[in-house]
């Protein structure tokens, strides 16, 4: 087998590890509806499901990134795995809505070691210019997930009761944790091993937030990505309600959306091989500021309707596929020997941030589409400030230098 042969199965097995993640989320978006009625409950108390999911990530990544640094990649790979597909399985016989909250937390704690430790195992294999093209492909095959995934939760729906998703997503996370066992070599370097001691972890922790460059990126696109959270909790309600969209033709609009997630994120290498990692973030940046102040004051006047959300919608989370592979290759680029805690330090970020997005929008539900447009919104003016003032003010100090 060639060296190119065995970079793309790596990337492969990557990108479906990371997968299990939104996988969790997207097949889960249309039966939301369903769930509501099952236990009847209210949309707000439904979507709590989704904040305690990005809660339990923001956490697990926390606790993974040390313990990948001191246990190597694969040992906390497998026992996340595993938790995750007991989760997964308990959250279809789940007796009531409390339960099922509980459960997708604890699923959570399982699916975020595959995150972290794909960002973790690319960190350890490849230079950062390098890394930007391969997180680029993983989101390729990352980004099949959203585009397939709610399109299979609501054609199960139409055949079968909405717990037999999460038996769908227990199958999906048992082949993972085989593929794991199979294809995946330790890449962690025995130099590079720190100790699990609680004052290591907090110091490699501190270490990372004292540095303004890490932290100004990795919370640019922490805050840029939790945007599109916002997007992912309100949808259902928007789109099904408000706009009265059909479940089936909603997962269209879901799948284009991920579609040009993808498609963006293929285009990236592209532009990072014309300009540097910086330019290409900058630009991002600016469509998402202008787009999400556009759905805002759309949605608040009631001027865009349907085709207008989706579209400002479409733009916004599209440009993540540009945004996520530069800030999170930017952010490692100088923290090798502890790739684990910075990987583990991103997912915090990311979502940490969408569980505020998910907890606001379901807090702010009004019976209106203004929740989600307003959160997109401030995530979008935020992500260019944080940048601004924490990545780009440093630069220019140093030029004037």
């Amino acid at each position: 087998m060639t060296s190119h042969d065995r970079h793309t199965g790596l990337i492969v097995l990557l990108g479906l590890l990371t997968a299990l993640t939104p996988m969790s989320v997207d097949m889960y978006i249309p039966a939301l509806p369903a769930i509501s009625a099952f236990f009847s409950a209210t949309p707000g108390h439904v979507q709590l499901s989704l904040a305690s999911f990005f809660l339990g990530l923001a956490i697990g990544q926390a606790c993974y990134g040390p313990l990948t640094d001191r246990f190597g990649r694969k040992r906390p790979l497998f026992a996340g795995l595993t938790l995750f597909v007991a989760a997964s399985a308990g959250c279809g016989m789940a007796p009531s809505i409390n339960s099922l909250i509980g459960l997708r937390f604890v699923q959570a704690l399982g699916a975020c070691s595959g995150p972290v430790i794909a960002r973790a195992v690319v960190r350890d294999l490849f230079e950062p210019r390098e890394a930007v093209r391969i997180f680029s492909l993983i989101v390729l095959v990352l980004g099949v997930a959203p585009v397939l995934a709610p399109m299979v939760g609501a054609q199960i729906l139409v055949f079968f009761p909405w717990e037999f998703i999460f038996v769908v997503i227990t199958l999906c996370g048992l082949i993972g944790l085989a593929g794991a066992a199979w294809g995946l070599p330790e890449t962690h370097r025995p130099e590079n091993f720190r100790p699990l001691a609680v004052r290591s972890v907090l110091g490699a922790y501190g270490y990372l937030l004292r540095d303004r460059t890490f932290v100004g990126y990795a919370l640019a696109g922490a805050t840029g990505f939790g945007g599109m959270f916002a997007y992912i909790v309100g949808a259902p309600f928007v789109f099904t309600q408000l706009f009265h969209v059909p479940v089936t033709y909603f997962s269209l609009f879901f799948g284009i959306n991920a579609a040009g997630f993808v498609i963006a994120a293929q285009f990236n290498p592209r532009l990072v091989r014309r300009f540097e990692s910086d330019a290409v973030i900058r630009a991002v940046l600016r469509i998402q500021f202008t787009t999400g102040l556009l759905l805002l004051i759309g949605t608040w006047t009631g001027w865009i309707g349907l085709y207008g959300t989706a579209l400002l919608i479409f733009c916004y989370v599209g440009s993540i596929g540009c945004l996520f592979p530069n800030t999170t290759a930017m952010a490692m680029a100088s923290h090798g020997d502890k790739a684990g805690s910075a990987s583990g330090l991103i997912g915090v970020f990311q979502f940490g941030l969408a569980a505020v997005t998910a907890l606001g929008v379901s807090a702010l539900n009004n019976g209106t589409a203004m929740p989600m447009a307003g959160v997109i919104a401030i995530c979008g003016v935020s992500a260019s400030v944080l940048y601004r003032s924490l990545v780009r003010s440093r630069e220019l100090v140093q030029w004037r230098a």
